[in-house]
């Protein structure tokens, strides 16, 4: 799939499979999605500007680089989006957090916003879309929508788990927008929940129903 980036790496799949089994306890399913996230954070990150400098180590001077150009903002979509959040902190802490409330309404599984609040200068920064599933793709499209209405220009997204119907549905709308996720599945149930997927990512990490 064009824009898309499926990460193989047997450390992904092996959390991922972890996440897909349902006896997997609330403690671990968070924690697996934390590190996870992680991961897929270097490969989302892979082609950041980088600049050399020069860096004094207790044994003399080395030649080293370090981030250049433009700065991160991630941007969970409230709630399950949070428990990406961590994860991709843990490795770009100077990252900025913008935060995008969207529920789907069960009844049109279209997107309702509630809350945004991103940082005053997102326009200038590279903005990360953070969600463990996407499905319909409606929710995605909302928060693209919002942050480009705010002008964001540079966006990326990334999730745990994709459907190939949601893909088409956000590629359609955002063909700008790569993606990268662990895993590309078939289809969606009626309620539009991803088959096999995982489940309901909120649900899971906040032992709610």
């Amino acid at each position: 799939m064009g824009g898309v980036t499926v990460i193989d790496h047997p450390l992904v799949r092996h959390k991922l499979a972890l996440m897909r089994d349902k006896r997997t306890s609330t403690k671990t399913f968070r924690q697996l999605m934390r590190e996870t996230a992680g991961l897929i954070c270097y490969e989302v990150t892979r082609d950041l500007p980088i600049e050399p400098v020069e860096v004094e180590t207790p044994m003399g001077v080395a030649h080293a680089h370090v981030l250049a150009g433009k700065k991160l903002v991630f941007a969970p979509i409230l709630r399950a989006g949070m428990g990406m959040l961590e994860g991709m902190l843990d490795m770009v802490p100077s990252a900025r957090v913008a935060h995008i409330g969207l529920y789907r309404d069960p009844q049109t599984l279209g997107a309702v916003e509630y809350y945004y609040k991103a940082p005053e200068d997102v326009a200038e920064r590279l903005v990360v879309v953070l969600a463990p599933m996407l499905a319909t793709g409606h929710t995605a499209l909302a928060a693209v929508d919002r942050l480009k209405e705010h002008g964001a220009s540079e966006v990326r997204f990334a999730c745990i788990v994709a459907a190939r119907q949601g893909l088409d549905t956000f590629a359609a709308h955002h063909p700008d927008v790569a993606v990268w996720t662990a895993a590309v599945d078939a289809g969606l149930d009626p309620d539009g929940y991803i088959l096999p997927g995982l489940g309901d990512a909120g649900d899971r990490m906040y032992g709610t129903r």
